[in-house]
């Protein structure tokens, strides 16, 4: 059985970072990462809720063609709105989608940020996205949790792949 393993968390908190080390556990893996996509599947998208959804959207039905395909995706995204995590766990279909939940302190993020998106923010969920303030809505019954302020890369990987293995998904 192939999967969808979709990282969600605020900016820096390592999605991109856990993807691409997966890659090497993972044969064929496909990455979609959230800022690669936008340049040629958004590039005309705002950050306005409505833009955000339609490019998590696409994201979606992307995975899933993949997954028809029998190619294990792993979504690197933001995807800071509940609503449109539900939508494309629908698309995918949900016994296919793995949400993982990124968590890292404020503190933390705000030392990795290198394009300024928590200088300005409201506060350690509402962040400035090229002008456009976005809140984080915190994922509420995510199949996996990682801190990855307190983890590494590697044992956050470790956890991934713990997962798969003690739920049967098959890589």
């Amino acid at each position: 059985m192939t999967f969808v393993l979709w990282l969600t968390g605020l900016p820096h908190s390592g999605k991109s970072t856990i993807a691409k080390k997966l890659r090497d556990y993972i044969d064929n893996l496909a990455i979609l990462d959230g800022d690669e996509l936008r340049e040629w599947l958004s590039p005309k998208e705002d950050f306005s809720k409505k833009a955000v959804f339609e490019h998590n959207k696409k994201t979606a039905h992307l995975a899933r063609i993949l997954l028809e395909h029998r190619v294990p995706v792993c979504v690197s995204l933001v995807s800071p709105y509940l609503e449109s995590r539900e939508s494309s766990r629908k698309i995918i279909g949900n016994r296919f989608f793995v949400e993982v939940y990124l968590k890292c302190s404020f503190d933390i993020l705000k030392k990795r940020d290198s394009n300024n998106r928590y200088k300005d923010a409201k506060n350690e969920q509402t962040l400035n996205f090229k002008g456009t303030y976005i809140t984080y809505e915190r994922p509420s019954s995510p199949e996996l949790i990682l801190d990855t302020g307190s983890q590494t890369v590697e044992e956050s990987v470790s956890s991934i792949l713990n997962y798969l293995q003690e739920n049967k998904i098959e890589i």
